[in-house]
């Protein structure tokens, strides 16, 4: 037998379980130091541990969950015998180590019903044990309230470990509270709920010294009673301060994520999702779990809406504001031959065709950003599907409302239609690709000789976007002028399609101009050298391959179209422009434009973020996460002002350099994998020598 693959191996001398009295009394400093090493096994589970190595190797915890309880009488420590004469054991900590449980069983089952990676995010399995389900949470709590009553008459206990007790067994209170109603709509309730625990942290740490440490009421061997083929493995180790931080981020995102629930538009929904979930540390699985539940619940969105209301608004905002399209007085009307009644049966058929892809977006962004990136590249194959789908209905709906095309002004007179639906589902195309492309950068995937080309990819996919927002524009634009008789509510809504479309558009320009700088800095300091590259011998690879390989989830789309490898090299090389002239001279020369074209563009682009920052929270979709977005801004503004240093600087040796390898004057050195200013925006520090 090996001691590493079977549990139940045991060494010469060795006993099969470690003898431990549950039973025994606590004095308050050991009950203390229970609590926070059970509460630090918790918290180790929500980071993706499993149950066996944290929580499972507890002896409180085995003793009420084994043999399993059908009662809430059954729960204790003693089956024999439940009263022990030892009130902290029997009806304080009893009471805490339940309501953990109470808690754990919240957890587990708000995750298990969205979406999520097993063992991956979280590890589910509970090894034939339950979590007490069918104990009522409110039995819990009258246990928690006899134990706080117990400890404040407690005549003989110090009067700091009284308030250190009481004080954890307040903060399971609260988190019991939270998570027994987590989908309940009362907003303003699981704020202060959750706020509520959050106050009670600073205590804790500050009372942590207190407590006395019982390593002998855990052991790895009690994984031998688990129902488990997985071999045997050690206990995490998750020290007090790393479980309190932790606790403290899920508090807060708990607190947080109710704000989701405010509905100012689907637009802002979508921002406030990505804003949240782009947060350092990212939410714990469970927050990432309760906010898809918040969005999309017992087919409501945000626990008040439609799925088709939620889509009809986003078409509103984008592309058809005060269209008959989305009027809901279609849906009353019975004759087949009205086309009223053509154009509702349309439309119903295309909220019902988007509504799971739509709200594939929402469960995509709250995974992990890996996951995230991983999905939108499956995701965004079928946005493609759905805008054929959608032009097709485009065509058919055009014998109901009557639409007359555009001409372009040219000699043949082309007809240009506005296609509203199509053009919608492009926009959500264009956004997943942009997104691919920048998680890219956040996550570390692209090499440094990879830089120049992404970021030009990058630009190219927002100019694209700003062409298309730009057409989308000019329709909605004519689609308000020919409006003769506009009603209070539909000047409201093409209002809002305006706005929303000036700060899409500005956010996109925004990005076009800094992706530009920092593919045109790349392009120069990578033909010098200065950047650290892969080897130059690879034998089964070649740059064809690797630019087949980095565009391969894009490039089953028809449009945007994927660059080729010989316009990306192209595009990114110096020399492109200086054919037939004086070799290394050329070269610094056109080095030399390079880099004024990654100056200019650095400056348009801190001018387009910084119109950008001065938007306020309405304007840019960003109510209730308004914060988090103007300090994302800010960064990237910071980034645009290093890219700028960093584009003088290289013009300064260049121009030092007097025909000398530049690599004698100038070092750069790549921030490492999450410490650029912005995670989206890598940007490399430069030094003169």
């Amino acid at each position: 037998m090996d001691p590493k693959m079977d549990s139940g191996f045991l060494a010469e001398g060795e006993i099969f379980e470690d003898e431990f009295d549950v039973l025994k009394e606590l004095l308050p400093e050991e009950m203390i130091g229970l609590m926070d090493q059970i509460l630090c096994y918790e918290m180790a589970w929500h980071m993706g541990y499993p149950l066996s190595q944290s929580l499972f190797t507890s002896y409180h915890i085995d003793r009420l969950l084994w043999p399993e309880p059908k009662t809430l009488e059954d729960a204790n420590f003693d089956r024999q015998a439940p009263e022990t004469g030892n009130g902290m054991l029997d009806i304080v900590f009893r009471a805490y180590c339940i309501a953990l449980i109470k808690c754990c069983d919240f957890v587990h089952k708000r995750i298990g019903t969205e979406h999520y990676y097993e063992e991956e995010d979280f590890v589910s399995n509970l090894y034939n044990r339950n979590l007490l389900t069918n104990i009522d949470a409110t039995k819990v709590q009258l246990l928690l309230r006899d134990a706080i009553r117990f400890t404040e008459q407690h005549p003989d206990m110090d009067k700091a470990l009284r308030h250190a007790i009481l004080n954890r067994l307040t903060l399971r209170r609260r988190m019991l509270k939270a998570m027994e109603l987590d989908l309940n709509p009362d907003k303003t309730a699981h704020i202060q709920l959750w706020k509520g625990c959050r106050d009670l942290l600073p205590e804790l740490r500050q009372t942590q010294n207190l407590g006395r440490s019982v390593k002998e009421a855990f052991s790895v061997k009690l994984q031998r009673k688990l129902a488990s083929s997985v071999p045997p493995r050690p206990m995490v180790k998750i020290a007090f301060e790393d479980a309190h931080t932790f606790l403290n981020n899920l508090c807060r995102d708990a607190a947080d994520v109710y704000h989701v629930l405010d509905y100012h538009g689907c637009s802002n929904v979508m921002n406030f999702t990505y804003a949240f979930q782009s947060r350092k540390p990212q939410p714990a699985v469970y927050i990432r779990c309760l906010l898809q539940s918040l969005i999309f619940h017992d087919m409501k969105i945000i626990g008040k809406i439609t799925i088709t209301k939620l889509i009809h608004d986003d078409l509103a905002e984008l592309v058809l504001p005060a269209d008959v399209l989305l009027d809901s007085a279609n849906s009353n009307v019975e004759a087949p031959h009205d086309p009223r009644f053509r154009m509702a049966k349309e439309m119903s058929g295309f909220v019902l065709r988007v509504g799971d892809p739509f709200l594939d977006i929402f469960r995509a962004i709250c995974m992990n950003r890996s996951r995230m990136r991983r999905m939108l590249c499956h995701l965004v194959l079928d946005w493609e599907t759905v805008q054929l789908e959608a032009e097709t209905l485009d065509v058919e709906l055009r014998k109901y409302t009557g639409e007359k095309p555009l001409t372009d002004g040219g000699p043949m007179g082309t007809e240009i239609w506005s296609f509203p639906l199509s053009s919608w589902a492009y926009y959500y195309k264009l956004r997943q690709t942009e997104w691919i492309v920048q998680l890219g950068f956040e996550l570390g995937i692209y090499q440094n000789d990879e830089l120049s080309a992404m970021y030009w990819h990058l630009s190219h996919v927002a100019g694209t976007k700003i062409q298309h927002l730009e057409r989308i524009q000019t329709f909605v634009t004519r689609r308000f002028r020919q409006s003769k008789r506009c009603s209070a509510k539909q000047k409201y809504n093409f209002k809002q399609c305006f706005s929303f479309l000036e700060a899409t558009l500005t956010e996109a320009s925004a990005t076009q101009w800094f992706a530009i700088s920092l593919s045109k800095l790349y392009t120069a300091i990578s033909h010098f050298g200065l950047l650290p590259t892969r080897p130059q011998s690879l034998p089964y690879s070649t740059p064809e391959l690797r630019h087949a390989l980095r565009m391969r989830p894009l490039m089953q789309l028809s449009i945007p179209e994927v660059p080729s490898y010989a316009e990306l090299a192209r595009a990114t090389s110096i020399m492109s422009e200086a054919q037939g002239t004086e070799g290394e001279s050329s070269a610094e020369k056109q080095a030399m434009s390079v880099l004024d074209i990654a100056e200019e563009a650095s400056k348009m682009a801190r001018k387009e973020w910084e119109a950008l920052s001065k938007l306020d929270a309405v304007t840019a979709r960003r109510v209730n996460c308004e914060e988090w977005w103007r300090i994302c801004v800010k960064d990237v503004i910071r980034a645009c002002i290093i890219c700028s240093i960093a584009i003088a600087t290289t013009k300064k040796a260049l121009q030092n350099a007097e025909g000398k390898p530049l690599r004698n004057f100038l070092r750069a050195e790549m921030p490492e994998n999450g410490k650029s200013y912005h995670d989206f925006w890598v940007v490399t520090k430069l030094s003169i020598l």
